[in-house]
């Protein structure tokens, strides 16, 4: 998207502030440090975006290919977006869970017909993806309550969240080590078909899947587990929850990676695309997978009317577009792409969800340097540059993602070459 506004500096924030007997002016940084929580990032003040691009408070524009971690699918201020949050919020912004309302509803059947979740199916509205996890956890517990079934089982490398259930499944030691005792009762596996047969048996009460691991570098699982997956669970009682808090809303080409295997799971989580930047979590189950009732989980925020008319006007757009279709072309073109480039071996992920792996552990070196360019790409481990780039995203984008990737690369395989 482009307009004579893009090309515009913004104004930067006021600079005035003084720190108290001193001459100098407070930065942003400076705020950060003294208002935020400890938690790390806060790598650039930006305070505008457009499409696929955002400006920094100094002017500076930078070619966002992160999405805020797959979370824009739109891109920043998409006018299906701006039309939807400006005429919901002058209409109904919140009622509280105690009461229904038309966006809610419309949304959840249409999740209900994207997912395939059957006439039986429902859906719970939530506020982020570690919310509609611990939704999920609790199905988890009911269904388990019922049948006798105890264990929960997710897989090694699985990001599910931070709060303290979704923690559990996410066997990272750094993020669970402080928080220790989790819940119990929590087995994590390998992500392998062989470690798959053995754990699955009458005592597991759900399985927890991403099809695709996008914190432990963009991995996709191996071929034929999600199927054998559904096919244990099955056999056994046991719940297939797949995870698409990144992967869903058409990330993958795909409405839900899990359509890719030919599968139906008992639940789904999602979040991240699925209101293009508005906070908006869900749970779908499918079949009569739903064993909630009154008193058993609610939020107050989750499903409000605005959320939910944003994430309609979102899916809306995605499909009216036929985004799926480019999301798929955008995805081969980007692979393609940084093919030879220096240090890449390769790629993996699917559709506008790729982790680019590279020849040595210096993803934080070419972020930092796609960053000094004005190319924002993230490390989620440190051999693996993930894209999430917007589903509208074209030959420009790409084109000038190129170039500054490939700049970005030379730099660090000279700064390498100098080193040895």
């Amino acid at each position: 998207m482009t307009s004579a506004a893009a090309s515009e500096t913004p104004a930067a924030p006021d600079a005035g502030t003084r720190a108290p007997g001193t001459g100098a002016a407070i930065t942003w940084q400076d705020e950060v440090s003294r208002d935020l929580l400890n938690l790390g990032g806060r790598l650039a003040l930006f305070v505008r975006g457009e499409g696929s691009h955002v400006w920094d408070a100094d002017g500076v524009r930078y070619l966002d290919f992160l999405g805020g971690i797959a979370v824009n699918a739109l891109g920043h201020a998409h006018p299906a977006f701006v039309a939807a949050v400006t005429s919901q919020a002058a209409t109904l912004a919140h009622v509280s869970n105690y009461f229904a309302t038309p966006p809610q509803l419309e949304l959840a059947a249409r999740l209900k017909r994207l997912a395939g979740a059957g006439e039986n199916g429902h859906v719970f509205f939530a506020n982020s993806g570690s919310e509609a996890n611990e939704t999920a956890i609790k199905l988890a517990r009911l269904h388990g309550r019922a049948t006798g079934k105890r264990t929960i089982v997710s897989l090694h490398g699985a990001f599910h969240g931070r709060t303290m259930g979704s923690l559990s499944l996410t066997p990272k030691a750094a993020y669970q080590d402080p928080f220790r005792p989790l819940l119990p009762e929590v087995v994590h596996i390998a992500a392998t078909l062989e470690a798959l047969e053995d754990a699955i048996d009458d005592t597991v009460a759900a399985l927890f899947v991403e099809p695709i691991q996008g914190e432990a570098g963009v991995v996709p699982l191996p071929d034929g587990f999600l199927r054998r997956a559904r096919e244990l669970t099955s056999a056994h009682g046991a719940l297939l929850v797949v995870d698409e808090v990144q992967t869903g809303v058409g990330r993958t080409g795909e409405w839900f990676a899990f359509q890719r295997e030919g599968i139906v799971p008992d639940a789904m989580t999602l979040a991240k695309g699925i209101a293009g930047g508005f906070p908006l979590g869900a749970l779908v189950t499918f079949g009569d997978a739903d064993v909630f009732y009154p008193g058993t989980h609610n939020s107050t925020f989750g499903g409000n009317p605005l959320a939910t008319a944003v994430g309609n006007a979102v899916l809306a757009e995605i499909e009216s577009s036929d985004l799926l279709a480019n999301v798929t072309e955008r995805g081969a073109q980007l692979r393609h792409a940084v093919e030879g480039l220096p240090l890449v071996t390769g790629t993996r992920g699917s559709g506008l969800l790729i982790g680019i792996t590279l020849l040595s552990p210096v993803a934080a070196e070419v972020r930092d340097a796609a960053q000094r360019r004005g190319l924002i790409v993230n490390a989620p481990t440190a051999d693996v540059i993930r894209l999430a780039p917007a589903y509208t995203i074209g030959d420009a984008e790409i084109d000038e993602f190129t170039t500054l990737f490939a700049a970005a690369l030379d730099e660090v395989a000279t700064h390498a070459k100098e080193d040895a």
